[in-house]
């Protein structure tokens, strides 16, 4: 049996082209790109999943492995699922700002936790909101519909050197305005309450200047405040699975757009 070289370009490039696709975006993606996930685990998964996928992918281009062409796809495999999981992050972060809003609102802003998703110090009611928007996320499979996605994604976006272009950026970068405005209004409740209550101790504080209104207006405002984040918490779901259906939407329309 004769083996010629561009059988096993073809081979290999069969192979890698869909592995660094798929690894750049569990690299980034929720819960996969956590910095508390071993590397090698990351590493292990996009191999793993790759040859799952394999069979359902259509045809890699045959082209030489160390030539300029094969480093631009290359590129470009790469470049488009770190935008995917970059666009998945957007939608984590909005959730993640929209608890250190409320924190703020509720004097429980210096209460800050290491957030085991980015490693950084965030708020311990931007941690509570995490866990429960993540384990929504996985509960409603959202991380399968994240893997539908990518695997459309090569059809409606072969690998080839041309992938995302300045037009698909632009989409990404109007998308990041989810991180202020999914913030504001899964904070909003809350900071209308709030701005209520410390409305009535300016009042207060007005009316009856000998009254120690620091003594008291703290620990009301930190009652309070955790009262609202019970109340509100059932809508929190609903509002970030509405978060992730419009990132799925945006995800399809940039690799369906893309030329």
């Amino acid at each position: 049996m004769v083996i010629h070289s561009a059988q096993i370009t073809a081979w290999v490039g069969a192979l890698l082209w869909p592995l660094f696709r798929i690894s750049g975006l569990l690299m980034i993606a929720p819960v996969f790109g956590a910095r508390n996930v071993p590397a090698r685990i990351r590493i292990g998964l996009s191999v793993a999943v790759t040859v799952m996928v394999l069979p359902l992918l259509p045809s890699a281009p045959a082209v030489e492995i160390f030539s300029l062409k094969s480093f631009m796809i290359l590129a470009q495999q790469v470049l488009i699922g770190v935008v995917m999981g970059f666009a998945l992050q957007l939608v984590i972060s909005a959730v993640v700002t929209g608890g250190q809003i409320v924190a703020m609102q509720m004097g429980l802003g210096f209460a800050a936790m290491v957030d085991p998703q980015n490693g950084v110090q965030t708020t311990v009611i931007s941690q509570f909101y995490l866990i429960v928007v993540m384990l929504t996320y996985l509960s409603l499979g959202g991380h399968l519909v994240m893997f539908e996605i990518l695997i459309d994604s090569f059809k409606t976006m072969p690998i080839s050197e041309h992938g995302m272009g300045p037009d698909n950026f632009w989409q990404l970068v109007l998308w990041g305005n989810q991180i202020f405005s999914g913030a504001v209004g899964m904070a909003l409740p809350a900071i209308a309450s709030l701005l209520m209550v410390n409305f009535t101790f300016g009042i207060m504080t007005r009316s009856a200047p000998q009254m120690n209104i620091f003594a008291i207006g703290f620990p009301l405002t930190l009652l309070i405040g955790f009262a609202l984040v019970l109340i509100t918490l059932p809508n929190i779901v609903p509002y970030s699975t509405s978060l992730f259906n419009e990132v799925y939407h945006f995800l399809r329309d940039v690799t369906a757009g893309a030329k």
